[in-house]
């Protein structure tokens, strides 16, 4: 696995913040409180400087005359400031941590819905700790920065402009020389944000290729231990886990740059500041208490700039995120029902491929020029070599995939024309590679029906032969089953699926090495229970073992994505060409 990975520049930080936005609409009202907490915290918050202001001036230095009243006055109210503050600081943060808990409950909704929606082919090229990754890592990051800086950018707001005011009100001269660090602080602040947001994308484009292979491992933990590839799979990981520490510290150096620069721009100011304050208290024309409350304005002026520098990490990696997010949310999805969809739960099962073409490559065609007919009720085998294009075919049948040339008509319709929930429920899929959910094994069966009845699964169950190990487990129906059927055996899991297929009664009936993974004997049974099943419905069904398709109508072989014979297992036995050459390898030691 290669551990190099490619610096992706961050898209637009404006086209995601204003995808963003359109979430934070629909939480128009509860910001509206929000926003009005604020502003009456800010206004709270400037009165703070002001009012100190004059409690230092209720005292005469060098006298013995100090205003007791008006400093009590002015004390008490200042504690009230401070209270009425606190209270609405701790409702902003209550009501935005409620926003963003439903903007992301919404944005985690969206992709899980799109993720259902997206074509097969994004699978096939997305490892399934990528997408996770998306789900969990970066949706946490755009959970963070909204319950963080959500607050901290309307507080800003009404900080810098009530402090300006207020610094203008008191001296204009002193807010003019105090404003000289505006422009350092945009430029540092301009330059630092565009080298950090590319380190954070990529570090969260780092962190899903990692747990990508995490992820890989794990599943295949097995295969991993069998050829003693544990220390091969330890230095992958290590390899790239240096490079998202490598990017990681990046990220964090550049971020963590900000706050020592605003600290040596605030101080400068605060230097200019005391100057021109000093020269101006000497020369009367503004009193110490002023000098004091315009400190603390310039303070409250900087703060925001200083809060929102320290917020970096946050506000660039949840950035980093949502464009991640986004990036799945604009993916092509399947395509959509035309106008005037069919909808048939019922079909006759007639199939007709006319001159398919299909490649998952551009320019490596899997399937060329194919064409055959079949007739409802027939069961037809797709024999072949690996890599022949036999799944493809049940693949592009069943609209997993669109072919890139030609049609397939199911009763002498166009696939594309039938509803694609409707085209689903025409079949039913026995898969080579069995997937179990992890539930009880009743509601594995019933995911084949969903309103399938206790006695209808039972009686899918017998007739795929489950039922004879099912009896065995302590809890019969109701065991629990791991994740991928961990804790049943293959075959098992194989008869499960088997009995899934059976119950949801499909018109055309597809197998994929349906029984692969079970022995000989369960292998007779199954196939006597699918003789019943396979009555008067069109099945596909494909095999390595061709004992298992010697009583099919029609066998088709296929090689390099073409048809080279067809027909059934005496002619082309005859024939003396693939298929015999095929069986010969099989059943070298057997009598024809």
């Amino acid at each position: 696995m290669n551990a190099r990975l490619t610096v992706e520049k961050a898209k637009d930080v404006k086209y995601t913040l204003k995808r963003l936005w359109g979430f934070f609409k629909e939480e128009n009202k509860l910001l509206i409180i929000t926003f009005l907490l604020i502003l009456a915290s800010g206004l709270l918050g400037i009165l703070v400087p002001f009012l100190i202001g004059k409690s230092i001036d209720s005292i005469f230095p060098g006298k013995d005359l100090v205003e007791f009243q008006k400093l009590r006055l002015i004390l008490v109210v200042l504690l009230s400031v401070y209270l009425l503050d606190n209270l609405f600081t701790f409702l902003q943060e209550y009501i935005v941590a409620g926003i963003a808990q439903n903007i992301v409950y919404r944005l985690r909704e969206k992709l899980f819905e799109k993720l259902q929606s997206l074509p097969i082919m994004f699978f096939d090229i997305h490892t399934h700790g990528e997408i996770m990754s998306r789900l969990t890592n970066d949706i946490d990051n755009v959970s963070t920065t909204i319950s963080q800086t959500t607050v901290q950018l309307m507080s800003s707001v009404v900080n810098i402009l009530g402090s300006l005011t207020m610094m203008i009100y008191l001296s204009p001269i002193m807010t003019a020389a105090s404003l000289i660090t505006i422009p350092m602080v945009y430029f540092f602040t301009r330059f630092i944000a565009n080298k950090t947001k590319v380190f954070f994308k990529d570090q969260q484009q780092t962190l899903g290729q990692l747990n990508g292979h995490i992820e890989e491992t794990i599943a295949g933990i097995h295969v991993v231990k069998s050829f003693n590839n544990e220390d091969k799979v330890i230095e992958e990981f290590k390899a790239q886990n240096n490079v998202l520490r490598d990017v990681g510290v990046k990220a964090q150096i550049w971020s963590g740059y900000i706050m020592p620069i605003m600290n040596v721009i605030n101080n400068f100011g605060f230097g200019v500041i005391a100057i021109f304050g000093g020269y101006l208290a000497v020369k009367e024309v503004i009193t110490v208490g002023t000098i004091a409350s315009f400190i603390s304005y310039s303070k409250q002026f900087t703060r925001p700039l200083n809060e929102l520098a320290n917020t970096f990490n946050t506000l660039q990696s949840g950035i980093a995120g949502a464009e991640r997010v986004f990036e799945i949310l604009d993916e092509e999805e399947e395509r959509k029902d035309l106008p005037n969809s069919i909808e048939k739960d019922k079909i006759q099962g007639e199939v007709e491929f006319k001159n398919v073409r299909f490649e998952y490559i551009e320019g490596e065609p899997v399937l060329k020029d194919m064409s055959f007919k079949v007739i409802p009720g027939t069961n037809i085998a797709l024999v072949g070599p690996t890599g022949a294009g036999k799944t493809t075919i049940v693949n592009l049948l069943t609209g997993f995939y669109d072919i890139n040339k030609g049609e397939i008509l199911v009763d002498g319709v166009n696939i594309k024309d039938y509803k694609k929930d409707s085209l689903r429920k025409i079949f039913g899929m026995v898969l080579q590679d069995t997937y179990l959910f992890s539930g009880t094994i009743k509601e594995n069966i019933r995911y084949g029906k969903l309103d399938a009845t206790d006695e209808e699964i039972e009686k899918a169950a017998i007739l795929a032969r489950a039922n004879e190990f099912i009896e065995y487990l302590p809890k019969g129906y109701d065991t629990f089953i791991n994740e991928g059927g961990t804790n049943l055996s293959q075959g098992q899991r194989q008869l499960l699926a088997i009995s899934r297929a059976i119950l949801s009664n499909p018109s055309i009936l597809i197998l994929d090495e349906a029984t692969s993974s079970v022995d000989t004997r369960t292998e007779l049974k199954i196939q006597e229970a699918m003789v019943k099943l396979m009555e008067n419905r069109t099945t596909f069904i494909i095999a390595h073992r061709l004992s298992t398709i010697r009583d099919a109508d029609i066998i088709m072989v296929i090689d390099h994505g073409e048809i080279v014979e067809k027909g059934n297992h005496e002619e082309l036995l005859k024939l003396k060409g693939h298929y015999y050459n095929l069986y010969q390898s099989q059943f070298a030691n057997v009598s024809i």
